[in-house]
């Protein structure tokens, strides 16, 4: 990685808790017992691999070899010569024998190791082949069905916002993004807007922050207008950036890489990973990015020649991960990390007469860690769906995206079902994922049983309160809002960090609303207590 001054603009990166609204803290349930594992520390690592894989020029049927060699004639994966396929596991049945596309060299040793898993066929009903449409019901937790999780919030960012309450007000981003100067919809949560910190580009090693547009100095007087609402957003943002820079800064600087990486982009995002996590960054969700895998043409150099675009992004792709697995289990970080791959969708099962492949709807994931119980799950795709008549489609899902999601989620992060219902729901079906699960990912000394936590989400105080304070964090002026209908009043009582009760009112809203001007306090964290008609909401504020 080059060396050099790391600058960060507010309107590249997404900071924490800019608005938190249904913050339930107490979700976690940390080593309730003596048997449970410590998951006080684990991360979750997503590699996008944006563009839409070839999942069969990937990982090859070989129980329906001859059925693929005839879809796909040009750009096959030979069995044999020098770029002959790698046969994953002799020991599988008939119909889970697989090829290893040559480049995947890394991954069968990670096989081998039995720290690799591979998730067949997977998609999502009434699949979409529209790069962006399909991009974002991937990173929003919908399906082609319908927006009901919403459409303009990620999954990861609901997820961390309501199981990570505790932690929006530390000072460290819950998430890190590398591989794209654009911030994910995947980390915009319902109130924050975004849990994560984008360092695409720049140096973690050393770096400050300059204020878009503003000169680096934040303007003395804000205005209360909706311009000084937006001025205020941005002077916030800011503030936590630079927080979390010092965060990013520390960890890069104390951690450390223990190999060597290959030269290749993706080696470096994920050497940058391997190092945060080594300096201690406490963040808990890692997303790095290779792109390139929209092959229309050009996957394959020629006739019978299986090098190419593919071959190279496969390569980069192993190498990358082999590395980095290497690196976590060197310095003893590979208990508390769990990584996997998607992609939007994968390609037609024919090939298109350009050596490439277009637009398809399954394709595989990968899954890989320590914690990870090596297999395959799931049976190689029907090639006999592919036909004229479907426009040569590979269409039965044999795993939701949702299911692989959600069984890391609760059973390597604890999520209990209230959190992963509130993630993400199986409208399709009208079902939830926590019922959808596919057990056999982790290994059984990492996998939280569930006496280990609170899956059942039964306790009355995990559900979503009815009112919002915002801006959070905030300079001077705080204000109330709820979704109570008919309200005109809020009785409240603010105490300081150490449980010192500062205000005790009961003051007339205008408009539902209530704007308190908290200019006297000094910074730091302090705590509302609203009382409604039938509990108390526990808010907690920060002040800068």
């Amino acid at each position: 990685m080059r060396r050099r001054q790391f600058i960060k603009l507010s309107s590249a990166a997404s900071a924490v808790a800019l608005t938190p609204f249904e913050l339930q803290a107490a979700l976690k349930s940390f080593l309730p017992f003596a048997n449970c594992p410590d998951i006080s520390n684990r991360k979750l690592i997503l590699i996008n691999l944006a563009g839409a894989n070839d999942g069969l020029n990937t990982i090859i049927p070989l129980n329906q070899y001859d059925t693929y060699s005839n879809l796909r004639p040009t750009i096959k994966v030979p069995e044999t010569g020098v770029n002959k396929y790698i046969t994953l596991d002799a020991s599988l049945p008939n119909n889970q024998q697989l090829g290893l596309n040559p480049a995947l060299i890394g991954f069968k040793s990670l096989y081998d190791e039995g720290v690799f898993r591979i998730i067949q066929s997977v998609g999502y009903p009434s699949q979409n082949k529209s790069h962006f449409k399909s991009t974002d019901l991937y990173l929003t937790g919908n399906d082609g069905n319908s927006l009901l999780n919403g459409s303009d919030t990620g999954w990861i960012g609901r997820f961390m916002e309501l199981y990570y309450a505790d932690l929006l007000l530390e000072t460290f981003p819950l998430a890190v993004e590398i591989g794209s100067n654009k911030t994910s919809l995947g980390f915009h949560a319902e109130e924050a807007h975004g849990l994560s910190l984008n360092i695409t580009g720049q140096d973690p090693a050393g770096f400050y922050s300059v204020l878009n547009g503003l000169g680096g100095v934040p303007p003395a007087n804000i205005p209360n207008s909706d311009y000084g609402k937006q001025l205020q957003f941005i002077n916030n943002t800011d503030a936590l950036s630079n927080t979390y820079a010092n965060a990013i800064s520390t960890a890069f600087n104390g951690g450390k890489n223990d190999v060597s990486y290959p030269d290749s982009d993706l080696s470096n995002q994920l050497k940058t990973v391997a190092r945060l996590i080594s300096g201690d960054l406490r963040s808990k969700v890692f997303m790095v990015r290779i792109s390139g895998f929209d092959t229309h043409n050009a996957q394959v150099q020629g006739i019978g020649d299986v090098t190419g675009r593919h071959h190279e992004l496969l390569t980069e792709l192993s190498e990358a991960i082999k590395a980095f697995m290497a690196d976590l289990k060197s310095q003893n970080l590979d208990e508390d990390v769990v990584g996997l791959t998607f992609s939007e969708f994968g390609r037609k099962a024919k090939e298109n007469g350009s050596f490439g492949t277009d637009h398809g709807e399954i394709a595989p994931m990968f899954v890989f860690g320590k914690p990870v119980a090596g297999g395959v799950s799931g049976t190689n795709p029907d090639l006999t769906e592919a036909t004229n008549n479907n426009n040569f489609q590979i269409q039965t899902v044999q795993y939701d995206y949702r299911q692989t999601f959600a069984t890391l989620l609760q059973d390597f992060l604890g999520a209990d079902n209230t959190i992963i219902d509130a993630t993400f729901f199986n409208h399709t079906i009208n079902d939830s994922f926590n019922n959808l699960k596919i057990g056999e990912i982790l290994k059984d000394q990492y996998s939280i049983a569930t006496n280990c936590t609170s899956l059942s989400g039964e306790n009355p105080e995990e559900k979503s309160k009815k009112w919002a304070i915002h801006p959070n964090p905030f300079t001077d002026l705080i204000t109330f809002s709820t979704a109570i209908e008919h309200t005109t009043s809020i009785s409240y009582r603010l105490f300081n960090s150490s449980g010192v009760m500062l205000i005790d009112n009961t003051e007339n809203l205008k408009d539902g609303k209530l704007e308190l001007n908290l200019k006297r306090l000094s910074s730091g964290l302090y705590i509302f207590q609203i009382n409604t008609p039938n509990k108390k909401e526990i808010h907690k504020v920060i002040k800068i």
